[in-house]
């Protein structure tokens, strides 16, 4: 149960800082393993609003492989595996949708460059077991009639699908709501030996998980020495908001990703009648949308589906996913009462599956025997750049 003393501290079994998806997903799962809900907190001064709020939302395993990345692979794999039955129980406990869609993708070539980088990539895949399959370009128009006639080249990839994050980080939130799961719109500033402070108040917990992206290099206390031990670079990515005009058959019906002149780009279709492209990479000092990003990311997407142009611009928006140097996430407990959970860099959507699940199970003490593949957690031990 919850305990409250007169400073407004209060004590609970399990702190969670961060709510976006790590966060969120981390706080249902540990109610999922039997943690009693009323001992469980979330503590973020703005819930959603960070990466989770402008990532694209792709469970893509097989899309999103990149080569010398090979030790993401089995990762990406396990979450993914993980999805369908996380989506099962959180549809239990609300009736929000998460937008989840189980459309196959389409990954396409622009030029013949890019078809001869699309079949470098699909024996890449191929070569790590992954199911893709060639297409046809007239069967794969048949399939989605605003492919451009002038395609080089087509692959589906049936097992990579989509949620739309700021729909299934809502639903997330009212589950654990609905469960009475405590959310705390504070900031924090430190943890030391399970006492979590923050901007009003400080608590206490048996187990914290700092969950909180780019946020958790400027957590203070857990560490000691003057710079945090968590490697975490901001990864800037630039997306864009389409509205499909009302009375206009939508141009597409599931992801298409493609490359253009080299270039990745990609179109969501999402539940809500609006399309999402994104996204660019950089890391640079641009904190908000960058111009030759948008330029760029309009114009390969309408060369990709030509009907793009005739949507309604919504808005163009820049996440900052945290990046770690070796690209993989920091995973794991630190001594007795914390676990680390950040640094999925593109991968947070997809990754948050398996993030909540080793999270939770490490915080409950709990072993876990649900990833498939087997994962050597080694490889995302938290200290490991320190």
């Amino acid at each position: 149960m919850t305990n409250s003393s007169p400073g407004g501290s209060q004590h609970y079994a399990h702190i969670v800082v961060g709510a976006g998806i790590i966060g969120l997903s981390t706080a249902f799962k540990l109610v999922d393993l039997g943690a009693d809900p009323s001992s469980v907190a979330v503590i973020d001064p703005a819930p959603v609003s960070g990466a989770s709020f402008v990532a694209g939302g792709m469970l893509a395993p097989v899309a999103e492989v990149q080569y010398k990345q090979e030790p993401l692979y089995p990762l990406m794999v396990a979450s993914k595996n993980l999805y369908d039955d996380l989506l099962q129980r959180l549809g239990e406990k609300t009736s929000l949708s998460t937008g989840h869609r189980t459309e196959s993708t389409f990954v396409v070539g622009a030029d013949r460059a890019d078809a001869r980088h699309l079949t470098e990539l699909t024996e890449h895949q191929h070569g790590h077991g992954m199911e893709v399959q060639r297409l046809p370009l007239r069967q794969a128009r048949k399939a989605e009639w605003g492919l451009s006639p002038q395609l080089s080249g087509v692959v589906e990839i049936p097992g990579d699908h989509q949620v739309n994050p700021r729909m299934y980080c809502a639903a997330l939130l009212d589950a654990l709501r609905n469960m009475g799961v405590a959310i705390l719109g504070e900031r924090v500033d430190s943890i030391e030996d399970g006492a979590v402070a923050t901007d009003a108040a400080t608590h206490t917990a048996d187990m914290v998980y700092l969950c909180n992206g780019l946020g958790a290099g400027q957590v203070k206390g857990w560490y000691e020495g003057e710079k945090s031990p968590l490697k975490l670079r901001p990864v800037r990515g630039d997306m864009l908001r389409l509205r499909v005009p009302e009375g206009m058959e939508p141009p597409v019906g599931r992801v298409i990703r493609g490359f253009v002149e080299d270039r990745p780009v990609y179109i969501i279709p999402r539940t809500d009648g609006t399309i999402a492209v994104g996204a660019t990479s950089r890391e640079d000092a641009r904190r908000g949308p960058a111009v030759d990003g948008v330029y760029t990311l309009l114009r390969d997407a309408i060369r990709i589906v030509p009907g793009i142009q005739e949507c309604e611009f919504i808005e163009a928006i820049t996440g900052e996913r945290p990046g770690t140097p070796d690209d993989l996430p920091y995973l794991g407990k630190i001594g007795e009462k914390l676990v680390i959970s950040t640094g999925y860099f593109r991968h947070g959507i997809l990754l948050s599956a398996l993030g909540a699940t080793v999270g939770a199970a490490l915080g409950m003490g709990q072993p876990v025997h649900t990833l498939e593949p087997e994962i050597d957690l080694a490889s995302c031990a938290p200290l490991r750049h320190a």
